[in-house]
């Protein structure tokens, strides 16, 4: 995972690691370098390998200097293009014109003829304009060359330097004329404002740069937030020898479904399946099996009694049983919340409390209907075993804390990794920018947004990939983290296989796992 750090975190860092020997001028060449590696290969099988780098006065101009040299030895044509002068002996501008770069200045650049030339002559467009200590709102040559840029209708791919300029990375403000990154390369460590709104809109895909920094060194201690990306998501998937049987994989355990909502236990079964789950067995009623057997022939179903006003499930002794042979249970998709319903909900609880007192982590993962019952009886959280996970949506996570929703969306990493620690549980707070947090403070967040996801029954999918991935022995945060990250971009590959966000369903995303999942090495 990629760590998050605010502005003066990382001006600690690199301070410290420059008093111990390892100076700005290397971290430079280390950034320039590795930038210009990822850049490389990433496009090497490109037919127009041709960039136009925007040169600031700062660091981010300093690295994209030493990134164009290094492209330029691998065959690239680039040409930089100096927001603001540079001193006549720069080093960095003389290396990169040996090299076979070609230079061209703002203040000589009468009309921006030169610019619109350059932008019509470059398949990429490199962004070092502006770096992470920048003040809003932007003035000068720089802010004149972005609004220019925004006027233009034909725009390379275009590749941000640690950050899009004219973003405040501490806040996530963002100037009129920031410019949109399709991929944004941060130095050592993305910037929390990056993983804020607006400026999330601006930043595309994010990617690490290592520039050097010493792991050991004493400002990372504090650094506790994290962006989740794909390396990490696939260290935590199981393992699935050739020689193994449906046991192997563990068993979901879902209640889920009611009469209004039968299809909430198809989507979350489905779900837990298409994570890895061996077995999912359906806790739910008659009529809800009816509806789903024939889509769903791969459940196993234990049938609840219909209640007045909800179910129950009068058999103590195999309700127990059914628990205790279960890998990972999850509770309250499509449930409701009727007297009845609280009833069974407590016993269940209970009984999972009983087992978990006797074992090694929590197995218990608690969505929608499940989080409700247990904001309108808050007593029952301490009937809920540490490390359980919930998974609320912004209003659900206003009921259970008694908060606002506004002021949550306001605070959303902090405010998850203030209740995960004071209820001792994995707390995945949904949403744009979805954030899971660990009792003991860290906290991830997901750098996934689309409206592809704004659909009902698309948090029954996440529920049952993250209860799956439970059931296959992955830890409760980890499988949070893992299960947020491939949802998220399951929405996202459901919105280009549907062509439009607004045409995605619930169904779709949970069909869409496949495609994610094949592409997690």
């Amino acid at each position: 995972m990629y760590r998050v750090v605010s502005v003066d975190q990382m001006h600690a860092l690199e301070q410290e690691a420059d008093q111990q020997g390892f100076s700005y001028a290397e971290m430079m060449q280390h950034a320039g370098k590795g930038l210009g590696t990822q850049i490389e290969k990433r496009f090497k099988d490109c037919s127009s390998k041709t960039l136009l780098g925007l040169v600031g006065s700062g660091n981010n101009g300093g690295d994209a200097l030493v990134a164009m040299t290094y492209l330029q030895g691998k065959g690239w044509q680039t040409t930089a293009y100096l927001i603001k002068a540079r001193e006549p002996q720069d080093a960095l501008v003389n290396t990169y014109l040996q090299s076979g770069g070609t230079c061209l200045a703002f203040d000589k650049d009468t009309g921006f003829r030169q610019f619109d030339a350059g932008m019509r002559a470059h398949a990429f467009l490199l962004d070092g304009i502006l770096g992470t200590g920048i003040k809003l709102p932007l003035r000068g040559s720089a802010r004149q060359v972005m609004a220019h840029l925004h006027t233009l209708e034909d725009i390379p791919t275009t590749i941000a330097v640690d950050c899009p300029s004219g973003i405040d990375c501490d806040s996530g403000e963002v100037d009129q004329a920031a410019i949109r990154a399709d991929w944004t390369l941060c130095m050592a460590a993305v910037k929390q404002g990056m993983l804020r709104f607006p400026a999330f809109e601006k930043t595309g895909e994010i990617s690490l740069v290592d520039i050097g920094l010493d792991q050991g060194l004493h400002a990372w201690q504090g650094i506790r937030t994290f962006c989740m990306e794909v390396s990490a998501v696939s260290r935590f998937l199981p393992k699935r020898p050739l020689q193994s049987h449906k046991g192997s994989f563990g068993t979901a355990l879902i209640f889920a479904g009611s009469r209004n909502y039968p299809g909430a236990a198809l989507l979350a079964g489905k779900a837990a399946y298409r994570s890895g789950a061996g077995l999912v067995r359906i806790a739910s009623l008659p009529t809800v099996q009816q509806a789903l057997a024939g889509a769903f022939p791969e459940a196993v179903w234990t049938l609840l009694n219909e209640e007045p006003d909800g179910f129950s499930w009068k058999d103590a002794q195999d309700r127990k049983a059914i628990i205790q042979s279960s890998s990972a249970i999850l509770i309250g998709p499509g449930w409701g919340k009727g007297r009845d319903t609280l009833q069974l909900f407590v016993d269940v609880l209970t009984d999972i409390f009983k087992e978990e007192l006797a074992s090694d982590g929590s197995r218990l993962v608690l969505d929608a209907d499940g989080l409700n019952l247990l904001s309108e009886n808050p007593e029952l959280l301490n009937h809920i075993p540490q490390g359980s996970v919930l998974t609320p949506h912004p209003g659900e996570m206003a009921r259970l804390c008694g908060m606002k929703s506004a002021e949550i969306q306001t605070e959303r990493a902090g405010t998850a990794s203030e209740y995960a620690r004071k209820w001792k549980v994995t707390l995945v707070l949904k949403g744009a920018l979805t954030v899971v947090a660990h009792p003991d403070g860290d906290t991830v967040i997901i750098p996934v947004a689309t409206s592809a996801l704004a659909r009902a029954g698309s948090g029954d999918v996440l529920a049952g990939l993250i209860t799956g991935l439970m059931a296959q022995g992955v830890e409760p945060f980890k499988a949070a983290c893992a299960g947020a990250w491939i949802h998220g971009m399951a929405g996202i590959a459901a919105e280009r296989v549907m062509g439009q966000a607004a045409c995605v369903v619930a169904g779709d995303i949970l069909q869409a796992i496949p495609l994610v999942m094949r592409n997690i090495k």
